[in-house]
């Protein structure tokens, strides 16, 4: 039985990776069980061609622990002679009824956000992510956000 899931996973690994066309880059980082209010997640881009247009997205996977209905971010894309733009960023993360959005047959789901579309570069740039989820009513921010697992970073060649 082990093989026979282990065969089928691997199957399905191949053919999902092989039909992913599009990615350029694609990489996640862990942020343990919780995300710190603190805890920046920091990527490193390769240098793309700076004739093409590319699309940006935060992908993030989060479990059944997360139990808000929208995530806020403060996504920063810095170039590499120190100019930084700045995005506050909302998404909702759950339908009404408070079952998560997202792809996934478990308790774990995987969202891709879109972040920016059309986008050219020159140059390296790095791409920090930090979140910024407040409680209604509550000005300080929520110091561990439970439920949020890991935080990627993606870039698509545009059609």
């Amino acid at each position: 039985m082990w093989i026979k899931n282990s065969a089928l996973l691997l199957l399905v690994v191949i053919l999902s990776s092989s039909c992913d066309k599009k990615r350029v880059f694609d990489e996640y980082k862990s942020v343990g069980s919780a995300w710190h209010k603190d805890s920046i997640v920091t990527f490193d881009l390769p240098e793309l061609d700076s004739t093409k247009r590319y699309n940006l997205f935060v992908n993030l996977r989060d479990n059944n622990s997360y139990k808000y209905n929208n995530l806020f971010l403060i996504v920063s894309i810095e170039k590499q002679n120190g100019f930084t733009k700045v995005d506050t960023l909302e998404y909702q993360m759950a339908n009404p009824d408070g079952s998560l959005l997202g792809d996934g047959f478990s308790d774990i789901k995987e969202s891709k956000l879109v972040y920016k579309e059309n986008e050219q570069f020159k140059g390296k740039y790095k791409v920090h992510i930090k979140q910024a989820v407040r409680e209604t009513g509550k000005v300080p921010g929520v110091k561990l956000l439970d439920g949020i697992t890991e935080v990627g970073f993606r870039i698509e060649k545009k059609d």
